[in-house]
């Protein structure tokens, strides 16, 4: 490629943004009414002759305009996507970098709402399948960023600790109904996140959102970035590049909140932020984007993976921290937003706290009452690191940490799968987090005996900041012995109501494509034990190289006790059509015999499940294959002698 060749995409991001701006200014301001009053270029002609002109300014540069389908869904032209991100600034006066440089410092910061209702987006539905342009890897977007998320694994201290194992005679999962979610977009890895409310689930990827009821019926879709019609933060000033969005229901403020990132060239970073004004995800959010340029010295950072959770009386955000005009690791930084003028639609109050020695930290999502929200990271391979914000809605709000010793382990290096290469299981970073009355959970895939293995974490954190110190409960190694040569990977865990467990995986072997799995135990199971898998969906085809990065597990408001998993598979027939896809799906903690979860497993469970499967009720489908038949009666009848 020419010098020439390599500077079309720069010229022509710069002739789009002035045409752009233009437009929007002078022709376009105005003419859709919107609750935030912004200028964007209505849908219907001007839109149309706008992009046309556009499409005629990207064939002149050689780019791509349309997706290789046309379909509407689709709409954003790989033209518009910068080929180097490091190189584009989209803002004419950068944001002033927080200054973080003194060891304890807490910076304060504040942002102004847009108040964006999705109701008003002209199309609805911008995403109703798989993108069949280019996609491309979010990696490469972001350019060098290794120091600190793909460090070497230290070595700890040596431990006699032992993880537990599956019970694979045990079975504590009951599947429930699955369906389909976000299929590939342009972007990969997916990195899918879930929020389940009353009546809806909210799901993320990159970088997408889309709003299902729960029935599987898809009510939104949209691209995050400006790439949408519009996109989801677009209007909040989010332009090329929203990348790793997370998202969680609050389940005591009763709203949906989601968290992207932005990167652009060597000054901007942003946090956006949006939170639901009620437990209804399809109308009016409160939207916020917030700079996240880290100063240490004469060093400035950009935020990456963030950690995303929320107790009583916060929202809290973390990321690592990677040079913007240096190549150097800032550890991890910490934000807090107070919750109550963000459930108000008012602005956004924040507080910065940076960790130079953290790395890849996550955020627990907090049930019960507590005094201070929980983190965890990965320390070295027999140790997690567990810190907490001491009055973190305070004036100084400070940060704490102490060391928890694990069973010891090395760094993953990759699982196999049928028909494709080995999948990069992403180390061992932490994936979730999540917190319920002094119990701490948290999940990660390690190496043991040469295969990659999910491994899952349950601590006690007491009285601790306050006194005390936080112990080691109970480890498990997901390492099932059928089919053999399995590897597991990217675990979500959850708890419910009764102090049950629930995970999500993915596994692969040599002979199988990827999968999704789930499992658990009860409150009165041995220590680490979990129970047998159970396969809730399979994909048709192998994958290679960067891929998940990780799933997610969230609890249902209603009854505090099934689970709602999201999931990665890969579909297709041959390798150069396949493409990434996500499941959504229920299962419930509890004895696959106790049919109608009242604790107990006797002839009520028999008689409730005889009428379903009489009905052909979905409830009814035993083992989850999408049909209601003998092997489902065959299966429950199994698994109401086996009782508890």
């Amino acid at each position: 490629m020419t010098e020439e060749e390599q500077e079309m995409p720069t010229v022509f991001n710069a002739v789009y943004n002035a045409v752009h701006n233009l437009f929007y200014n002078r022709v376009a301001g105005g003419v859709r009414a919107t609750t935030d009053a912004t200028n964007r270029v209505p849908a219907g002609p001007w839109r149309v002759g706008l992009l046309t002109v556009l499409a005629g300014i990207s064939a002149v540069a050689g780019c791509a305009s349309i997706s290789s389908d046309g379909s509407a869904e689709n709409r954003g032209p790989r033209s518009f996507q910068p080929v180097n991100l490091r190189a584009m600034t989209t803002v004419a006066t950068p944001p002033t970098p927080i200054d973080l440089s003194a060891p304890g410092a807490v910076v304060a910061g504040s942002a102004e709402v847009r108040i964006i209702d999705t109701r008003t987006f002209p199309v609805q539905k911008q995403i109703t399948g798989p993108w069949r342009g280019e996609v491309r890897d979010i990696e490469e977007m972001l350019g060098e960023h290794d120091q600190g998320e793909k460090r070497e694994l230290k070595r700890g201290i040596p431990n006699d600790l032992v993880a537990g194992e599956l019970d694979e005679t045990m079975i504590r999962t009951a599947p429930g109904q699955h369906f389909p979610g976000i299929s590939a977009t342009r972007w990969t890895p997916p990195d899918p996140t879930i929020a389940v409310g009353p009546n809806h689930i909210v799901t993320t990827v990159n970088t997408a959102i889309a709003f299902y009821q729960k029935d599987g019926t898809l009510d939104f879709s949209a691209n995050l970035d400006d790439s949408g019609d519009p996109g989801f933060f677009e209007e909040v000033g989010g332009k090329t590049f929203c990348f790793d969005p997370k998202c969680f229901y609050d389940h005591l403020a009763k709203r949906f909140v989601v968290v992207a990132l932005e990167f652009y060239g060597t000054t901007e970073s942003w946090i956006d932020i949006a939170v639901s004004d009620d437990s209804d995800p399809n109308g009016v959010w409160y939207k916020y984007r917030t700079n996240s340029v880290v100063a240490d010295g004469p060093n400035t950072f950009w935020v990456d993976y963030p950690g995303f959770g929320y107790d009583g009386g916060a929202y809290y955000v973390t990321g690592n921290l990677f040079g913007l005009n240096n190549g150097g690791f800032g550890g991890v930084i910490y934000r807090i937003f107070n919750k109550t003028p963000l459930l108000t639609g008012s602005a956004a109050s924040f507080k910065d706290l940076r960790d130079a020695n953290g790395a890849s930290c996550q955020v627990a999502q907090h049930f019960g009452v507590t005094t201070t929200p929980y983190f965890v990271e990965t320390l070295n391979n027999s140790a997690l690191k567990v810190s907490a914000i001491k009055t973190p809605l305070g004036t100084t709000p400070t940060r704490v940490s102490t060391n928890v010793a694990v069973p010891a382990y090395s760094d993953g290096t990759g699982a196999p799968n049928k028909g494709g290469g080995v999948l990069d299981t992403v180390g061992d970073r932490l994936f979730n987090v999540h917190w319920r009355n002094g119990n701490l959970y948290t999940a990660h895939t390690v190496r043991v005996n040469n295969k990659d293995i999910a491994r899952w974490y349950h601590m006690n954190t007491g009285t601790w900041p306050t006194s005390g110190g936080v112990t080691l409960v109970q480890s498990g190694n997901i390492n099932p012995t059928s089919p053999p040569g399995q590897h597991t990977f990217f675990p979500a865990i959850y708890s419910d109501k009764n102090n049950a467990v629930g995970v999500v995986i993915g596994a692969s072997t040599s002979t199988t494509e990827p999968s999704i799995r789930v499992a658990g135990r009860s409150a009165t199971d041995s220590l680490g034990k979990l129970s047998a898998l159970v396969t809730v969906k399979a994909g048709t085809i192998g994958a290679n190289g960067r891929w998940g990065d990780y799933f997610d597990l969230a609890i249902d408001p209603n009854d505090d006790q099934t689970l709602w998993f999201i999931g990665e598979i890969q579909l297709g027939e041959t390798p150069e059509t396949s493409y990434w896809a996500t499941e959504i799906g229920t299962f419930a903690l509890r004895c696959p015999g106790d049919f109608n979860a009242d604790g107990f497993v006797n002839g009520d469970d028999y008689d409730a499940f005889v009428i379903a499967f009489e009905a052909g009720s979905i409830l009814a489908d035993f083992n989850s294959d999408g049909f209601v038949n003998g092997d489902d009666f065959d299966g429950y009848a199994a698994a109401f002698e086996a009782g508890c």
